[in-house]
C-alpha cells in the first residue's frame, strides 16, 4: 500500500513529451538570440541611432496615421476625434456606388468626396503620360551622350541640372511664368507668327500638359542611370551584330533593349513613385487649389486640400493609404510583367 500510494502521488509529476520539447525549444531560441546580441552588440550600438529614427520617423507615424484614418481627427480639436470605422473609405470611394452621403458607425452623417475621383483621374493621367515620355527622352539623350563626342562630360552635367533644380519652388514659379498668357513661351510663338495663343496653365486643356512638360524636362537622374548601363554592355555584341548584318536601328532593338532592359525596369519603377508623390509643380502652377475645373489637382495637392486647409486629417491618412496601397499594386504589377521582357542574362 505504502509503494501503491508513493506511486500515485509521483504520477502528476511525469509530463508531456510535447511540454519537454516546447521548453527546449524555446530555452534554444533564448540560446540563440542571446548568443546573436552578444556577438553583434557593437553592430547593434552603431545601428541605435538609426533604428531609434526608423521607428519614431517611420513607423510609429504610419502606424498613427493608419489608425486616424479609422476616425474623424481634426488637429484642432483633438478632443472631438470619433472612430468611423470606414467612414473616411466610403467617403473616397463612395460615389462608385451612387451615393452622395452615408451614415458612418459613430452616427455621424458624412458627405463623399465629390472631388476625389477626379484627383484619381488626374493624377493617373500624369502617371501614365510623363512617365513613359521622360523614360523614352531620357534613353534617347544617353545613347547620344554614350557615342565618342567632344564634350560629353559637359553634357551630362548640364543635362543633370534640371533634375536637381526640378522639384525647387523657384524652379516651379519660373515654369509658372514661362507659360502664363503673356509669358515668354507665347511671347516666342507670337514672334513667330502665331495669335489668339491661350494661357496654357490656366486653360483646362492644356494645364495638366505644362506639368508633363516640366517632368519630362526632368529627366537628368534617369539619363545617368541609362548611361551607366549603356557603358556596361560589351562592345563585341554590337561587332557581332554588324557582322549579321543587323544595322543601327536593329541593334539598338536587338541588342541594346534587351540588355538594357534591368535598368529600364529599375528606371521605371523609381519614376512612377515618383510621379504619383509629385506635389510642388501642382500647388505652384495650380495656385494651390488644382487649377481650372481642378485640370491639376493632383492627389497629393488633394490630399494636403484636405488635410491642412479643412482639418480632416483623419481623412487625408485614410487617402495616404489608399495611396500606398495603388502603388504597392502597380509596383506589383511591373515587377509580375518583367519576367516577359527582363533579360537578366542568367540563361533559362
Amino acid at each position: 500500500m505504502g509503494r501503491e500510494t508513493n506511486r500515485t502521488s509521483a504520477a502528476p509529476a511525469l509530463t508531456d513529451p510535447r511540454d519537454a520539447t516546447n521548453v527546449s525549444f524555446f530555452a534554444r531560441s533564448t540560446t540563440w538570440l542571446t548568443e546573436h546580441v552578444r556577438r553583434n552588440a557593437v553592430a547593434y550600438l552603431f545601428l541605435t541611432p538609426w533604428l531609434i529614427g526608423f521607428f519614431l520617423l517611420t513607423v510609429y507615424p504610419m502606424a498613427y496615421s493608419l489608425v486616424l484614418s479609422f476616425t474623424d481627427y481634426d488637429f484642432t480639436q483633438p478632443a472631438a476625434t470619433q472612430f468611423i470605422g470606414l467612414g473616411n473609405y466610403m467617403k473616397m470611394f463612395g460615389s462608385l456606388f451612387g451615393l452622395t452621403e452615408f451614415t458612418t458607425a459613430s452616427g455621424e452623417v458624412m458627405r463623399v468626396d465629390p472631388y476625389y475621383m477626379k484627383s484619381l483621374s488626374v493624377t493617373f493621367n500624369y502617371v501614365f503620360v510623363s512617365v513613359p515620355l521622360k523614360l523614352i527622352f531620357a534613353l534617347g539623350v544617353a545613347v547620344l551622350l554614350n557615342q565618342k563626342l567632344r564634350w560629353v562630360p559637359f553634357y551630362r552635367a548640364a543635362y543633370y541640372i534640371p533634375t536637381l533644380l526640378g522639384g525647387s519652388l523657384a524652379v516651379a514659379v519660373l515654369w509658372r511664368k514661362l507659360f502664363e498668357r503673356d509669358g515668354l513661351i507665347n511671347g516666342a510663338l507670337a514672334a513667330l507668327g502665331f495669335t489668339d495663343l491661350p494661357g496654357w496653365i490656366t486653360s483646362p486643356d492644356y494645364a495638366l500638359g505644362t506639368l508633363i512638360l516640366l517632368s519630362v524636362w526632368q529627366f537628368g537622374s534617369s539619363m545617368i542611370i541609362f548611361l551607366a548601363g549603356l557603358k556596361q554592355i560589351p562592345s563585341e555584341y554590337y561587332d557581332a551584330a554588324s557582322v549579321d548584318g543587323a544595322n543601327s536601328v536593329q541593334q539598338f532593338f536587338r541588342v541594346t533593349i534587351p540588355l538594357l532592359s534591368p535598368v529600364i525596369l529599375f528606371n521605371l519603377v523609381i519614376q512612377m513613385i515618383g510621379a504619383f508623390q509629385a506635389f510642388t509643380q501642382a500647388y505652384v502652377i495650380g495656385g494651390g487649389r488644382g487649377g481650372v475645373l481642378n485640370s491639376t489637382l493632383f492627389y497629393t495637392l488633394h490630399m494636403y486640400i484636405q488635410g491642412w486647409a479643412y482639418h480632416e486629417m483623419g481623412y487625408a491618412s485614410a487617402m495616404a493609404w489608399v495611396l500606398l496601397l495603388i502603388i504597392g499594386v502597380l509596383t506589383g504589377i511591373v515587377f509580375r510583367s518583367s519576367r516577359l521582357w527582363v533579360d537578366y542574362g542568367v540563361g533559362d
